[in-house]
């Protein structure tokens, strides 16, 4: 496991984030996010006031938040969102990444430095890492990160 751990120690959150990330602000309607996540193909938007993120909105919390308490659409986004955010520093490592999702069972990670969104990094991201080249070293080190986020 250590070996697994200082291997992962040499990759950071930002060599596998993407820099673009879909916004909205916190008085935004549930529906208005829906689609902005239906024209986006994505999972996720992370929820801003000002310039600064507050919060995220994921699919699972439309599913848990709306539909299982037959919430109005037209509800907005910070009545919905989970919040206080969760994220990480970009200098953070990708087994520190791995550790924070498994212990708050997350799946996304905004990236943020000064309070300023930089990133987001996903367990898709994690998962595109170890296709990268076949170097098995990779494998095994993306098959820790998977086995630890899925054995929270």
């Amino acid at each position: 496991m250590q070996v697994v751990k200082e291997a992962m120690d040499e990759y950071f959150a930002t060599d596998i984030m993407k820099d673009q990330v879909v916004t909205v602000d916190s008085s935004a309607t549930a529906m208005d996010a829906a689609k902005k996540m239906t024209q986006e193909n994505i999972g996720c938007v992370v929820v801003m006031e000002g310039d600064g993120p507050v919060g995220i909105l994921t699919e699972r919390d439309f599913v848990r938040k709306i539909v299982a308490n037959k919430m109005s659409l037209s509800t907005p986004v910070k009545d919905i969102m989970s919040a206080p955010l969760i994220s990480i520093d970009p200098d953070s490592t990708i087994w520190e990444l791995a550790e924070l999702m498994k212990i708050k069972k997350i799946h996304k990670v905004p990236v943020i430095r000064e309070n300023k969104l930089i990133g987001i990094v996903t367990t898709a991201d994690i998962t595109r890492l170890c296709s990268i080249g076949s170097d098995s070293g990779i494998r095994q080190i993306c098959q820790q990160i998977l086995s630890r986020l899925h054995q929270s």
